[in-house]
């Protein structure tokens, strides 16, 4: 809880009332840390450790399975196929180590010996690719921004 505090203290020149309430912005500041905390400890393979399984679970109980937020559950087998074939062998690998193995762009750059701006090349067309291709063109873009810490 202090990380986020201390995050919130630091970040909030970037809170713009005209945009939201300040709770809903402290909402989602919260959301993204929680995210970014769980893909820090995925990469470090903490989730993996059954001794600190055990221990994660006495403080904050059993964990969901990840099986509810799979690409087959989201997108349907066929369609999963569809959006795969669309990218390409790159921007695949890029999105798998980034989604499913949790490493930051940075990361995977050094992981897969290219330069940081050919992985966010990558990241960011098959980005575009996935969403064009689920919502077609009825989907507005917004600027996007780089993932926190990348």
């Amino acid at each position: 809880m202090q990380d986020v505090f201390l995050f919130i203290q630091r970040k909030c020149t970037s809170f713009d009332s005209s945009k939201g309430s300040a709770r809903s912005w402290i909402v989602q500041m919260t959301y993204h840390r929680a995210i970014e905390r769980r893909r820090y400890l995925a990469t470090r393979q903490l989730y993996s450790n059954p001794a600190a399984q055990d221990t994660a679970e006495c403080v904050v109980g059993s964990p969901t399975t990840e099986d509810d937020y799979s690409p087959e559950v989201v997108f349907g087998r066929n369609g999963l196929n569809k959006v795969v074939e669309a990218l390409s062998e790159d921007q695949r690998e890029t999105l798998r180590l980034h989604f499913f193995e949790g490493y930051t762009l940075v990361e995977i750059s050094e992981k897969l010996g290219q330069p940081h701006g050919n992985v966010r090349h990558h990241y960011y067309r098959a980005i575009d690719k996935l969403r064009k291709h689920i919502f077609g063109s009825k989907v507005r873009v917004a600027k996007e921004v780089e993932p926190h810490g990348e």
